[in-house]
């Protein structure tokens, strides 16, 4: 029973730090993502400027 309650604890430590983690990281703006590299593939690319004597 006592080691139940060990894992019980442990269990809740290790919840409330990635919680606590996951807060700060919002809270930081982490997520913040304003132009998604999947949504980079629907525009062209800027076009390259060549030297046309290279021809």
């Amino acid at each position: 029973m006592g080691v139940m309650i060990l894992l019980l604890i442990a269990s809740i430590l290790v919840a409330s730090t990635f919680l606590a983690a996951f807060l700060w990281s919002v809270k930081h703006h982490q997520f913040d993502d304003e132009f998604s590299p999947a949504n980079r593939i629907l525009f062209d690319d800027k076009p390259s400027h060549t030297d046309p004597s290279n021809n």
